[in-house]
C-alpha cells in the first residue's frame, strides 16, 4: 500500500470514529431530555408525584449532555449551539445550565 492510501484510510477511519462519536453524543442528549419530558408528563398527568431532587437530576443530566454535545460538535467545527437548541428542543432551564463549571 502506498503512503498516500494508507494516510487516506487512517484519515477515512479517523472521520468514521468522530463521526461515531458525535451520533453517541447526540444520543446520550436525546435519551437525557427525554427522560426529563417523561418524568414531566408523569407529574402533569399525575401519575407520579413531583419530586424536586428527582427533576433537579434529571436537569443536571440533560445538561451535562448538552454541554458534552455542544462540546463534540464545536470540535467538529459546528458551533451553532442553537441549531441543537432548536433541533433538541432543549428547555431553557437546561440550556441555561448546559456550561463549564
Amino acid at each position: 500500500m502506498s503512503d498516500e492510501k494508507a494516510l487516506k484510510s487512517v484519515e477515512h477511519e479517523i472521520a468514521g470514529e468522530k463521526a461515531g462519536a458525535i451520533a453517541r453524543s447526540g444520543r446520550k442528549l436525546r435519551v437525557a431530555l427525554d427522560n426529563l419530558r417523561r418524568f414531566d408528563e408523569r407529574v402533569g398527568s399525575h401519575t407520579r408525584l413531583a419530586d424536586p431532587v428527582a427533576r433537579a437530576k434529571l436537569v443536571e443530566a440533560a445538561a451535562d449532555a448538552f454541554w458534552s454535545y455542544v462540546v463534540q460538535r464545536e470540535v467538529m467545527g459546528l458551533v451553532d449551539s442553537e441549531y441543537i437548541r432548536r433541533e433538541y428542543g432543549v428547555p431553557h432551564e437546561v440550556w441555561r445550565r448546559g456550561s463549564p463549571r
